[in-house]
This record gives C-alpha cells, structure tokens and sequence, in this order.
C-alpha cells in the first residue's frame, strides 16, 4: 500500500463536499422531489430531481461557490476533490485533459454541459473542452457508473454534469492576477436580475509563456446565461464561445506541436407546464493541429465537427409515490476533416424509467433504453437499482446496469505514420454491478463505500504488437475492472469541512491478449485525497488539497495545493500556491507537468456585498 504510506508523511487537508442550492428549471427535469431547507437536490442519474441522501447511485456534488471561485484555478480542480475521478492533464489551466472513471478510457466518459451532451466525435481528448468561463459554474455533478439508460452512448465510466446558475443579485465581479511561468488572468462576470428575466455574461482571458519550451498557452472564453419566467414554464438560453491555442509540446509524442481549438455552444431550455420539457443544443467544435510548430508544412491537419441534439421529456405521476418518466432523444453528428474526411451520423432513442420512493425507507428504480444508430443496428441499455434504510442514519444500496459507446470518428478513420483507425470497429459495452453502504452518522459526519466491477465487451485501443509496430484502433474482447471507493466527510465546526477519499481498483484482461496497449491500463491502481476548507479568520478563507495517485506500472507522486483569498469587502486579494512540493510527476506518459507555481490577484467586486 504505497499510498498510504505516501500520505502519511505528507500531511494537509482538502474541502468536503458541501450542500448546494436546489437546481434551476432550466438544468433538467422539473417536480423535484420533496426537500428540506438546505438539503442538496442532485438531477444527475436520477430521472427525477432527488435528495441525495435519497439517491440510490453512487452519485456525489462537488460545488463550486461564488466566494470561492478565486481559490481555484481552473473548474478541473473541482475533478481532483474526488479520488475516484483520475483527472489526466497535458497542460494547467484546463487545456487537454482526460478523465477516466473506474479504470474507463477518457471516451468511456460522458461530460453533460446542464444535462446536454458535450462529448466530441472526432475525439474524446476533446470531451472537457467546455467553453464557458470558471465563473459561471456552479457545480458538477458525478455519477459513477454506467449511465446508458438516462444519457446514452459514452457513459459506461460514469458521466459528469458540469451546471451554471446565474446569481440571484445584479452584481459585478473581476478577478485580475498574475503568476510565475508568465501567468496571468483576466476574469470578468455581471449579473442582471430582474423579478420575470435574469442574465449572466462571463469573459475569461488566461495566458502564459510556458513553464517550458512550446508549453504556451492563452484562453479566450465568452458566455451568455439568459434566464425567463412566463406562463408557460421557465425558459434558459446559453451561449458559449472558447478560442484557446497552445504549445503541444510531447503531447502527442516527441515533437515540438502546436494546437488550436475552437468551441461554440448554445443551448435552449424550455418547460411546458410542470410535467413536460424540451431541450435542444449544437456544438461545432475545430482543431488546428500542427506537428512541427515552426515549419506547419511538414504535417498538419484541420478537423471541424459539428452535433446537433434535442430531447423531450416528460414526467407521470402514479399512485403509491410512482413516477414515470419517458422521453425520446435525437443525435446528428457530422465532421469535415483533412485527415479524417467527411462523415455523419444519426441516431434516435427513447426511453422510460420508473421510479419508487418512500424517504427514508426505501427506493427503487427501473429503467430501459433504446438507441437507434447506423443500418438499423439498436443499443439497448437497461438499469435496476434500489436502495434500503437499515435505521434513520444507515442506507444499503445496489445497482446493476448495462452501458455502450460508440466509436469516434479517429478512432474509425485517422491514419498517420504511428496510428491507425480501423473503420471495422464494432461498438464497446459494458455491464456494471454496484453495492454500498452510506452513513449519516450525524450532523457533522458522513461515510459511504462502495463495491463495484464492469465487465466490458469489444472494449476499443490502439494496440500493437511490439513497439517497432504502429498503433492501431482494435477491439478487446473482454476487460474487467473491479475496484472499491470510500469517502468520509466532516464538518467540526460551521464553516470548516474536511473530507478524505480513496480509492483501489484492479483490471483484467480476460482475453490473455499480449498486445501493448496505448491507454487501456493506464489507469491508478491506488489513488487518495484528503482535502479541507474552511475560515483562517472571520476575513479569510482557504482550501488546501493532497492528492496521491499510485498509477499502473509508474511511481508513485504526490501533489499539494493551496490557496487563500479575502472573503469580504469590494477589493479582495487572492493567492495560489500549486505543487507545493516542486513534484516531479507525469499524469499523461512523457508529458511533463510544471513545477511549483505561484499566482496572485484581486478580485473587485460591485454591488452584493
């Protein structure tokens, strides 16, 4: 167990897990169940808005309030407070990273921007790239586990629903800053809020220079959030731009790249009376991608991919605390490529979940998918799931699931002199098993663990076998990853949390195959978090984070981060201390990431005080 081992020389705490504000309308479904003052309302995973303590999936809220938006440098720090999230960046500041949930592949992820799909077809290196600016989230909400049955392909991991709210106070806020490796940032937000409209706009500017040579960076993120109340349901209107060039340096392998990618997303949601809603959103996303920065000539290609969805959904009440909801779905997803060439598809899919509740006795949900895509070929993706009250402080719960992905567009046609796609390759899937125990021990203590083990079919890889030999997209017959996740959260006193996570997971490959494979075992072995945040003075707060991660067939490494900020007052100092401990580590192989870094600023703030 080197990880404990690691964790105990290293000392420091990291935030909990905090309550969060009952969702908007304009997230997901309406009606959400009965809730408490204060209690936290998750709509991910669920077809209905549900307590959490009441959710009977592993599902957790890792809020972002605005007081501390300054203590974080990008919304992926909010990833890192969970250990069963393996956050895998190329760069700090949000550029290029993978997550994987329990042992899944980076496109085995399913990222939802206010409950619409975000994942990218041409590559799912790109599932993160969200457009909005920091300022404007709220929270992101984690479902572990297969998630086919709500939200489709992709979600056989686990999905993360990234949200936004716009401020109840016209306010406004900027955040100015600057650091080592020629940091520095610009972040902007005003709220106008009115009793039947509301609006939110969002600029963010980041820049550096690069810790080392062509690891550069800049980010351009632009963001409307519009908000209406009338008499047929509430209305949401998001608007969303991001330009973000960078140094690729080793990003891809031993070469000097350069990389540009662009995002647009909008996205409209409306409720039609209190049991109905439709939703519609388009993605376009491009990608500049040269291999020698300095002379494009050599090689360089051009991607633009375009997604277009909508839903309907709608929600029935039936006797015995049963509701039925149901709804039907539409995908077209398109792209134009240099490299790729120009390909689209279509699917539809509908789908139906019942739901049983009783609080605080006992849960249980039921639930089936089908998907249409391609020549006729259907996906189907059922889920069961329940949950029992042991006493009034003690919850089992259980779940089985069935999930599938399809393939991107790299994965089935990219070709260059180290990879290549396979046009061939059948869909992945998988079947999930989960139980666990959550305890609320009392006010100030909550404890949960949870068993699990995915069994994947046609699971998909750039394998090769020899390493003269180049990759090539390939499905694995059979993978199996079995693994267990325990949290404890605490709250000694008001205003101060501290939280400790760990998780353990092991896979297999019961195929006996004997290809190397590119990022299928890539994944940590062992990984913990201990995390606090909380009051220095009545005037100050902080956070501070360890995170130790023992990943497959590498070392060990331990990263500590911390930051500060004035809580009061219309001109707020902030400061940001990163790697504490000058690491030296690689989450991507080959790919280094920065020694100890240093940013501070201030953040001005007019109106709410």
């Amino acid at each position: 167990m080197k990880i404990w081992a690691t964790l105990l020389i290293t000392t420091g705490l990291v935030c909990a897990q905090t309550p969060t504000s009952v969702p908007p309308a304009s997230t997901q479904p309406v009606t959400p169940s009965p809730a408490q003052p204060g209690e936290s309302i998750i709509v991910t995973g669920v077809a209905q808005p549900a307590p959490l303590d009441e959710a009977d999936r592993d599902v957790g809220v890792l809020p972002l309030p605005e007081s501390d938006r300054p203590l974080y440098d990008s919304w992926f720090e909010l990833l890192r407070l969970d250990a069963a999230l393996d956050l895998q960046e190329r760069s700090p500041g949000g550029f290029m990273a993978d997550l994987s949930i329990r042992g899944a592949t980076y496109g085995q992820t399913l990222v939802l921007l206010n409950g619409m799909r975000a994942n990218d077809v041409q590559t799912g290196h790109f599932n993160l790239d969200l457009p909005i600016p920091m300022e404007m989230i709220t929270d992101a909400e984690v479902l572990k586990g297969s998630g086919s049955t709500l939200y489709g392909s992709d979600a056989i991991g686990g999905v993360v629903n990234v949200r936004t709210e716009p401020s109840a106070d016209p306010e406004l806020r900027l955040y100015t800053g600057f650091g080592n490796f020629g940091t520095n940032e610009q972040h902007l937000i005003a709220d106008f809020a009115g009793p039947r409209i509301s609006e939110e706009v969002a600029v963010a500017r980041d820049f550096s220079t690069g810790f080392a040579y062509d690891r550069d960076y800049r980010n351009l993120a632009l963001s409307s959030l519009t908000s209406l109340k009338s008499s047929l349901g509430a209305t949401s209107v998001l608007v969303a731009y991001s330009d973000r060039p960078y140094g690729a340096n080793q990003f891809y392998g031993p070469y000097p790249s350069w990389e540009r990618i662009k995002t647009w997303f909008t996205s409209i949601h409306q409720n039609l009376g209190k049991k109905t809603e439709a939703s519609f959103a388009y993605r376009r996303h491009t990608d500049l991608f040269v291999l020698f920065r300095y002379d494009p000539q050599i090689y360089t290609n051009r991607h633009l991919d375009d997604s277009w969805q909508g839903s309907l959904r709608r929600h029935e009440e039936l006797p015995h605390h049963a509701i039925l909801s149901y709804g039907a779905e539409g995908l077209s997803e398109s792209i134009n490529s240099t490299n790729l060439g120009i390909h689209s598809r279509t699917r539809g899919s509908a789908y139906a979940v019942y739901d049983l509740r009783f609080a605080k006795r006992f849960s249980i949900s039921a639930g089936i998918r089908e998907e249409v895509y391609g020549a006729h070929q259907v996906a189907t993706s059922p889920s069961l799931s329940g949950a029992a009250w042991v006493d009034s402080r003690v919850k089992l719960r259980a779940a089985i699931s069935r999930a599938f992905r399809l393939p991107t567009f790299t994965e089935l046609y990219y070709s260059d002199p180290a990879d290549q796609g396979n046009p061939n390759l059948k869909p992945e899937s998988a079947a999930s098993y989960e139980a666990g125990v959550d305890a609320y021990l009392n006010k100030k203590l909550r404890a949960s663990v949870t068993v699990f083990q995915r069994r994947d079919s046609n699971d998909i890889d750039y394998v090769r076998p020899n390493a003269n030999a180049i990759w090539t997209a390939t499905n694995f017959d059979e993978l199996h990853f079995t693994g267990v996740e325990a949290l404890a959260e605490y709250t000694p006193v008001s205003g101060q949390e501290i939280g400790v996570a760990f998780t353990a997971l092991h896979g297999l490959d019961a195929s006996n195959s004997i290809l190397m494979s590119k990022y299928t075992f890539n994944y940590p072995q062992e990984s913990a978090v201990v995390q606090w945040r909380g009051s220095i003075t009545p005037y100050v707060i902080a956070r501070t984070r360890i995170g130790v991660v023992n990943r497959l067939e590498h070392y060990p490494y331990t990263v500590w981060d911390a930051s500060a900020a004035y809580a009061t007052g219309h001109v707020r100092p902030y400061l940001r201390l990163t790697n504490l401990t000058n690491a030296d580590y690689q989450e991507v192989l080959a790919v280094a990431m920065p020694s100890r870094g240093i940013v501070g600023g201030l953040e001005f703030l007019i109106g709410k005080h």
